[in-house]
């Protein structure tokens, strides 16, 4: 993946983020949120943000305010591999949380991401020099992509539907509140940060909402494709856990022809809107495309 500066200024970012948890919270509780925020990672959201606040002009550095949106899908992975969940051993290459600091500790750790998150974007968003409505609506719009309408609303449907056949339909829904909504946020909070106009918003909101439908079909695709190594999380466990996925739904060469006209669509978004950015349509197609 390219955006290496990028994913660099976000991990400054982040780790700032963990230095004030340090100060906060319980050493055990901190120790797993440095450790949930501080590992390796695409930082895909946080790249897709930035690179929608320079194509819809923004001048300053978003870097900080991308690193929010990380440490919301940080929390989510530490609550998605707990033993109560999909009990897995292994995340970005390396123990999970819960295998490193306990169950306990991974627990509080992810609780406490959220406020942590939640305030990070609000710093941000000032510091960004934004109006108090426009910080304000940013962070409603983090908070809503991970609550109950949006990623944590599709983690309890994806939990309900296990052991049982969804249709097309169905899975799509779930996949858009579960991976989707925060990636599709990710995209407009650029947009907020930027200050651009309603149409440009409504056009990226497409952009959003497709490429976080393509991200999961390819994980998807990537949990039947790849090894653990590759992945550096467990293969094969959507199978294990009895879930539906876009290859058990429309065969691997559907689902993949599935996610590559979602890339298409969402670059189309931007293309009829009159939005021209090499980044975002090269991120359109990583989604599809990448290796892990």
């Amino acid at each position: 993946m390219q955006f290496d500066e990028e994913r660099a200024s976000v991990a400054v970012a982040l780790a700032s983020i963990a230095a004030e948890a340090a100060a906060a919270l319980d050493s055990r509780v901190a120790n797993a949120v440095g450790y949930a925020l501080l590992g390796a990672g695409k930082r895909l959201r946080a790249v897709l943000l930035i690179a929608v606040y320079r194509a819809s002009g923004g001048k300053g550095d978003a870097s900080a305010l991308a690193a929010a949106v990380e440490v919301v899908h940080a929390y989510s992975l530490v609550h998605d591999d707990l033993p109560c969940m999909d009990d897995d051993d292994v995340r970005r290459g390396r123990p999970t949380v819960h295998r490193e600091h306990g169950v306990v500790a991974a627990a509080a750790a992810g609780v406490a991401m959220v406020p942590l998150a939640a305030r990070a974007a609000a710093q941000a968003a000032r510091t960004l020099g934004l109006s108090e409505d426009t910080q304000g609506e940013i962070v409603r719009t983090l908070m809503r992509a991970s609550g109950a309408g949006g990623m944590i609303g599709g983690q309890l449907l994806d939990l309900l539907a296990e052991g049982r056949s969804l249709d097309a339909a169905a899975l799509e829904h779930v996949h858009r509140l579960k991976t989707g909504a925060l990636i599709c946020a990710s995209v407009r909070i650029g947009g907020l940060a930027a200050g651009a106009s309603e149409p440009i918003m409504e056009a990226l909101g497409r952009y959003g909402e497709a490429v976080g439908l393509a991200f999961q079909i390819a994980d998807d695709l990537l949990d039947v494709t790849a090894t653990t190594s590759q992945l550096g999380k467990t293969a094969g466990k959507d199978a294990a856990h009895g879930k539906s996925t876009y290859p058990a739904v429309l065969g691997v060469d559907g689902a993949r022809a599935r996610a590559v006209d979602l890339a298409d669509e969402a670059c189309r978004a931007l293309s009829d809107a009159g939005i021209r950015s090499a980044q975002l349509d090269y991120l359109a197609r990583f989604a599809v495309a990448r290796p892990s």
